[in-house]
């Protein structure tokens, strides 16, 4: 379930904020974000109001797409960063950020006995514990650190839940182990090692680990009078409340000149993939993975090369979606709008489409021009796609749309899905890799749980979205 925060109401706040003062040409208005959201004599979050405001800065630098990581010059007016916003050739990459005045520096993810323990009889916590690592002294259960592996069995053990798992939530949200610390106890990522998933950024409490937003670029382009079209990711049917035709009416009102479905671009992935698990099988291969979530693409490339073989070749939707538009609209800016983090990264290895929103931004944007979705005029897209094609963003639905488009007589093998990346699923594909053997012949793989819909970007809980979704078909 995805609960509201205030972490993410100011994350929204800022790129409306953002997004508003570059609608109305008054990018002196930037610098003064910071102070209106944090005026004097009211309540601040921070340990005063003046780390408040310079986490604001820092908070409007990254909408605005720059790292604070690479400032130079502390007094360098925000306005001054919007006017280089035109000048740039090449989205940031990576372009996760970290706000380290923002970062509370938490003690590393560990097992603690908390006063409620009561000194049973039963003393579960010791008995099961894997490593003996606990015992009972002076009333109380005690945890030798030394020998503690974090496992939690103590913890669901206990019956008065007096041991609890204490996370740290950037590094326990991260699969592949990409989050540590600096010597100062505050939060670093390896960019070796990130797949681009985005779930630090929307797990940390303290909204520390920010994303370099292209939303500035969409908005000066589209200002500035170029044919600027956007490709609708699947998921926004389900995260936004609203009937899709008026979704995409708005979108026309923001000044975007044309809407493209990418679900049509997934119909087009399946088919491509139905085809090419056809023929793999019929030459022998044991299995083959599904391509069109960057976060795994990423996750083969930097963590499991072995399983660079059993990947499909297919281009993800938003790569078919995108050529499609490119031939439609020569000379276009392409914009692919959605909840996917990672989906940054893959357009800008690619080159294509020219910028991601996500759904936060478009939300953001939608605010910034006062504009209520429910009032506009409907509008279709000029590309449409399927049921089938709308069921890639929920878990399971691009195995379905694959089984769906299976050359004819040709019977659905079967299909294994991976819903949500973490360590225990990592381990399982790489015994893939290893015995060249899986469950079924398809492997599906969704780097969130529940889906696209269960992206970092998304302001919709999941379940919610998917079933939203679903009644959308």
């Amino acid at each position: 379930m995805k609960l509201n925060n205030e972490s993410d109401r100011v994350k929204r706040e800022v790129l409306a904020r953002v997004a508003r003062a570059l609608y109305a040409d008054t990018p002196a208005a930037l610098d003064r974000i910071p102070l209106e959201m944090r005026p004097r004599g009211k309540p601040f979050s921070r340990c005063c109001v003046y780390k408040d405001r310079a986490a604001l800065r820092y908070r409007v630098m990254a909408a605005l797409g720059f790292r604070g990581e690479d400032e130079t010059d502390e007094l360098k007016p925000l306005a001054d960063y919007a006017a280089e916003v035109p000048l740039r050739t090449r989205n940031p990459e990576p372009f996760i950020s970290i706000l380290s005045e923002g970062c509370s520096a938490c003690l590393e993810s560990q097992t603690t006995v908390t006063n409620l323990c009561r000194s049973c009889l039963a003393r579960p916590c010791a008995a099961n514990c894997p490593r003996q690592a606990v015992h009972v002294k002076n009333g109380r259960a005690e945890i030798d650190r030394s020998r503690c592996v974090n496992c939690g069995i103590c913890a669901k053990a206990c019956a008065f839940h007096a041991i609890v798992q204490v996370p740290l939530a950037c590094a326990d949200a991260c699969p592949v182990d990409a989050v540590g610390k600096t010597d100062d106890g505050r939060v670093a990522i390896d960019h070796e090692k990130c797949i681009r998933c985005g779930r630090c950024q929307s797990a940390c409490p303290f909204g520390a680990i920010m994303a370099c937003s292209q939303l500035a670029d969409v908005i000066l382009k589209i200002k500035a009078g170029r044919n600027v079209v956007a490709l609708t990711a699947p998921a926004l049917a389900g995260i936004f409340p609203n009937a899709p035709a008026r979704l995409c009416g708005a979108l026309l009102k923001l000044g975007f000149s044309a809407v493209h479905d990418v679900a049509a671009g997934a119909d087009e992935t399946a088919s491509r993939e139905a085809r090419e698990l056809h023929e793999r099988l019929a030459a022998g291969d044991a299995f083959m993975t599904t391509s069109c979530c960057p976060a795994w693409i990423e996750t083969v490339r930097r963590h499991l090369p072995t399983l660079a073989p059993f990947v499909s070749h297919t281009p993800s939707p938003m790569r078919l979606a995108a050529d499609a538009a490119r031939a439609a609209h020569p000379g276009a800016v392409l914009v692919f709008i959605g909840p996917c983090a990672a989906k940054r990264t893959e357009a800008t290895l690619a080159g294509s489409p020219d910028h991601v929103l996500t759904a936060e931004e478009l939300g953001a944007m939608l605010i910034a021009r006062d504009i209520d979705v429910d009032a506009c005029e409907p509008a279709a897209p000029v590309v449409a796609g399927s049921p089938l094609g709308r069921g890639f963003a929920v878990t399971g639905g691009v195995a379905a749309a694959v089984a769906a488009q299976l050359p004819g007589g040709v019977t659905s093998p079967g299909a294994y899905t991976v819903n949500g990346l973490t360590p225990k699923t990592l381990r399982l594909l790489a015994a893939f890799a290893k015995t060249g053997k899986a469950p079924a012949p398809l492997v599906e793989v969704m780097c969130c749980e529940g889906g696209c819909v269960g992206g970092p970007c998304s302001f919709e809980d999941p379940a919610r979205a998917a079933a939203r979704l679903t009644s959308s078909k």
